[in-house]
C-alpha cells in the first residue's frame, strides 16, 4: 500500500476515534508501548495499526514497533527484547491463538500487561483480548444472502451451491467465520430441506495467490456456484478475477448475478455494495476496537495492574444492500472510501 494511502488511513481514523479519554491519568511522556505485529497486509490491518500507533504518539507515548513479518518464532523473541527494554505495555497483533497465548504468558511472567488486538489467543482466560464476535458478524451477513437465495429456492426449487473461502483455521478469527457461515446454512437446510448443496471449501491460509489458484480450480469444477462467502473482504478483487472471465461478475438484478458477502468492512467492500456486485459484509468496528485496546492497557499501566485479564468484545454487524443508505457512516471502510481513499 502507498505512502498516500497509509496517510489518509492514518488521518481518517484518527480524526474518527477521537479517543484515549485515559491518557490523563497517566504521564503520556514516561510510558512507553511496545507493538509487535505480523505484515500489514489488508486495509483493516494497515488501518488498526497505524490508528493505534498515531494516536499513542500523538500523546507523547513512546512506540515501539516490531514486525515479525508472519513468523511466530521472531515476534515471541521480539516481545522477550521488549520486556528487556523495561516497557511499560505491550500490544500484539500474533500470527495465531496458539503463539498468541505463549506471548501473553511471557509478558505476565514478567508482570508487563499486555493486550492483543483483534486475533485472540485460543485461551482468552490471561491478557487483554480485544475481539470481535466473528460468528455472529459473519452470520448477519450470510444471512442477508441466504434470505435471497431463499426466494429464489422457492421460485425456481433448484437447490443453491454454496462456496466458502475458508481463512488459516489455526487463526481463531477464521474458525469463528466458518462456524457463522455454516450455522447459517445448516439453519437452513432444516427449516427448508434440500435448499443448499454440500457446501464447498476453499482454502486460503489469508494469501490471495493460494485463494486464486484454489478458487480457480473449484469453480472449474463446480461451475454452478451461485452463492459465494469470502472470510475475509480482501479477497474480492481475488473473486471478480476468476468469475468475471465466466460471466459470473453481475450487479444484483442481474441475470448470473452471484450472491456474495464477506466480512471485515473494508473500502473496496463499501464500493461493491454501493455499486451493487457485493450483497453484504460483516464489518468489524475498527473505530471501536482500537478504542478498547489502548483504553485498557493504558488504564492498567494508570492503576499498576500488570497482569490484567479481560475479554472485550466487538459486537460487529453487517452493512448490506439494504441497509447502507442509513449505516454506512458507521463502517470503518465506507469512511475511507466517501473520502476517496481508493482513488489515491
Amino acid at each position: 500500500m502507498n505512502r498516500v494511502r497509509r496517510f489518509a488511513i492514518v488521518a481518517l481514523l484518527v480524526m474518527a476515534l477521537g479517543i484515549l479519554g485515559v491518557i490523563g491519568t497517566v504521564r503520556a511522556q514516561d510510558v512507553t508501548i511496545c507493538f509487535g505485529f505480523q505484515d500489514l497486509e489488508t486495509e483493516f490491518w494497515v488501518a488498526g495499526h497505524r490508528a493505534i500507533t498515531q494516536t499513542l504518539r500523538d500523546q507523547g507515548i513512546e512506540v515501539l514497533e516490531y514486525n515479525a513479518n508472519e513468523d511466530p518464532n521472531r515476534q515471541l523473541e521480539q516481545i522477550r527484547e521488549c520486556i528487556a527494554q523495561g516497557v511499560d505495555g505491550i500490544i500484539i497483533i500474533p500470527q495465531d491463538g496458539d503463539s498468541a497465548v505463549t506471548i501473553i504468558n511471557e509478558a505476565q511472567a514478567s508482570d508487563v500487561p499486555i493486550a492483543v488486538f483483534n486475533r485472540p489467543p485460543n485461551d482468552r482466560s490471561r491478557g487483554i483480548t480485544v475481539v470481535a464476535d466473528n460468528v455472529s458478524a459473519t452470520e448477519q451477513a450470510v444471512e442477508f444472502i441466504a434470505q435471497k437465495a431463499l426466494r429464489q429456492f422457492e421460485i425456481t426449487g433448484a437447490p443453491i451451491t454454496p462456496l466458502i473461502l475458508v481463512g488459516a483455521l489455526q487463526d481463531t478469527n477464521a474458525i469463528g467465520r466458518r462456524d457463522g457461515f455454516f450455522n447459517v446454512i445448516n439453519r437452513y437446510n432444516e427449516r427448508y430441506p434440500g435448499m443448499f448443496n454440500e457446501p464447498i471449501e476453499v482454502a486460503t491460509e489469508w494469501d490471495a495467490a493460494t485463494a486464486l489458484a484454489n478458487l480457480e480450480a473449484a469453480m472449474t469444477a463446480n461451475p454452478n456456484v451461485d452463492f459465494i462467502f469470502t472470510s475475509s473482504d480482501f479477497l474480492f478483487p481475488t473473486i471478480r478475477a476468476v468469475l468475471e472471465p465466466r460471466g459470473m461478475w453481475q450487479p444484483a438484478g442481474t441475470k448470473g448475478h452471484v450472491l456474495l458477502a464477506g466480512l471485515d468492512g473494508d473500502a473496496t467492500a463499501c464500493m461493491l455494495i454501493d455499486q451493487g456486485y457485493v450483497d453484504a459484509t460483516g464489518v468489524q468496528n475498527l473505530f471501536l476496537e482500537a478504542e478498547l485496546t489502548m483504553n485498557r492497557l493504558l488504564q492498567a499501566i494508570a492503576d499498576g495492574e500488570t497482569q490484567p485479564n479481560e475479554v472485550l468484545i466487538d459486537p460487529g454487524f453487517a452493512l448490506t444492500a439494504g441497509n447502507i443508505q442509513f449505516q454506512r457512516s458507521d463502517m470503518w471502510g465506507c469512511v475511507l472510501y466517501d473520502e476517496g481513499f481508493l482513488n489515491q
